[in-house]
This record gives structure tokens, C-alpha cells and sequence, in this order.
């Protein structure tokens, strides 16, 4: 079988160490090198001429992004990152791919997974669910950034869109039907509670018996309880009943 060159940058050597050893679980791809600078990153990629870069963005005095400047670069790059501010940039530069630190090995298989042209495991059907530790990339109000799925509290429906409501207040306005966001969201974290509504049930302090079968879902953050339905009701029983 066939393997491809990779290669790993990034200052941190505990970072490199960690990668390296999720990467073990992937018999397709092999660490042929690590640098801890975009120096020993050059030198390393005319030394061995990887099929693949994970790049760490800051580090001390550089950027990643000073790599594309210093070598021709024809490998695949996926960028690992602690920080989310450089999303935007990653993707000008036509990155396969943007993971957040610590990284998830559900996700590194999903970039691994695009890096060899398959398509994501068949689990769920349409897009690959995202974990609750993940972040999804999303257009806010017209402004590109990542969102962490844990800091979600409810989505809500408008039209096309959805309003993002986060533990910490209003995130914004999203071009995505709810009903995508049931697909891609975690289904044992977030359920509908109504055709407009969808909460993040980590976020639920309590539930209060309403009337003609319906609750009213009082959430951590919202002054407001929000109304879960006596449809929506029977079928969160049946999900999430022990």
C-alpha cells in the first residue's frame, strides 16, 4: 500500500509529538519530518517533497503563512491551529483544511478523509455530524469566523436563516435552514423542541409542565422560557428517555 509524505510544523514539540501520534491511526499518511520554524519547514519540504503539510499558523516572530512565501508549495496543507482568527485567510490560500487544537481525531479523519479523496463515512446521512467539541465555519452577518458548537444555546428559525443565540448572548444571523443544522449538529446534544427551535440540552436548567401536553424550557442563559410543543415533546421522550 501505497503511503504520502507529510510533514508537521509547528513550535510546540509536545503539538508535533501529539499530531504524530494521531496520525499513527492512519496507515495512509506518513510523518516524514517535523520543524519547529518556517526555516527548518522549507528545508524540510525540499528535502522530501511531502504530499502533505499540517501547519501551525502563529509562532514565535513568523506565521505559517510566511511558508507560501518561501517555498513553492504544490503538497496539500491543513492548518492546526489553537486560535480561529486566521480562518478566513487559511481558505484564500486554498488550505485543504483548518483544525482547532486540541485536535479532535474525529475531525483529523474527516481532513485526512478529504486529503485522499474519500468521502466521509456513511454514519449519518448528508454532511458528517460535528462533535460537540468542534467548531463549525459559518458567515455571521456576512462576516466569516468559527463558532464553537459547545457555546451555541438555540437556534432560531427565520425564513432561510437562523438566528444563533450563544451562552454568552446573540452570535448572529446565518444562511442555513434549521433543518440543516439538525443534520450537522450532535444529535444527542441538540434537539427541536419546535418547528422554529432548536436548544443545546446542556443548556437546560429545567423543564416545566405547560399545558395540552407542552413544556415551557427554561435555558441556563435566557431570561425567557421557550415552548417545547406536545409533538415535539413525545419525540425528545422517545430520544432521550432511559
Amino acid at each position: 500500500m501505497s503511503t504520502h509524505r507529510a510533514i508537521i510544523v509547528d513550535d510546540e514539540r509536545l503539538a508535533r509529538r501529539e499530531l504524530a501520534y494521531l496520525l499513527r491511526d492512519h496507515p495512509d499518511v506518513e510523518v516524514v519530518a517535523e520543524a519547529s520554524c518556517i526555516a527548518e519547514a522549507v528545508a524540510a519540504i525540499e528535502r522530501t517533497q511531502p504530499d502533505l503539510v499540517f501547519l501551525d499558523i502563529q509562532m514565535p516572530g513568523e506565521s505559517g503563512f510566511d511558508l507560501f512565501d518561501r517555498v513553492r508549495l504544490t503538497a496539500k496543507v491543513i492548518f492546526v491551529t489553537a486560535h480561529d482568527d486566521f480562518a478566513l485567510r487559511a481558505f484564500e490560500v486554498n488550505a485543504l483544511d483548518y483544525l482547532m487544537k486540541p485536535v479532535n481525531p474525529g475531525r483529523l479523519r474527516q481532513a485526512i478523509s478529504r486529503f485522499l479523496g474519500r468521502e466521509a463515512p456513511p454514519s449519518p446521512p448528508g454532511p458528517a455530524r460535528l462533535n460537540y467539541g468542534d467548531s463549525v465555519f459559518v458567515s455571521i452577518d456576512q462576516n466569516p469566523r468559527f463558532v464553537a458548537v459547545a457555546s451555541i444555546m438555540c437556534i432560531l428559525a427565520e425564513g432561510d436563516y437562523t438566528r444563533l443565540v450563544g451562552v454568552n448572548g446573540p452570535i448572529g444571523l446565518v444562511l442555513k435552514p434549521l433543518k440543516d443544522w439538525e443534520q450537522l449538529l450532535p444529535e444527542r446534544s441538540f434537539a427541536r423542541i419546535q418547528r422554529s427551535t432548536v436548544i443545546n440540552c446542556a443548556q437546560v436548567a429545567r423543564f416545566e409542565p405547560w399545558f395540552n401536553g407542552a413544556y415551557q424550557v427554561h435555558l441556563k442563559s435566557l431570561p425567557q422560557p421557550l415552548v417545547m410543543s406536545r409533538r415535539y415533546a413525545r419525540s425528545f421522550k422517545t430520544r432521550f428517555a432511559v
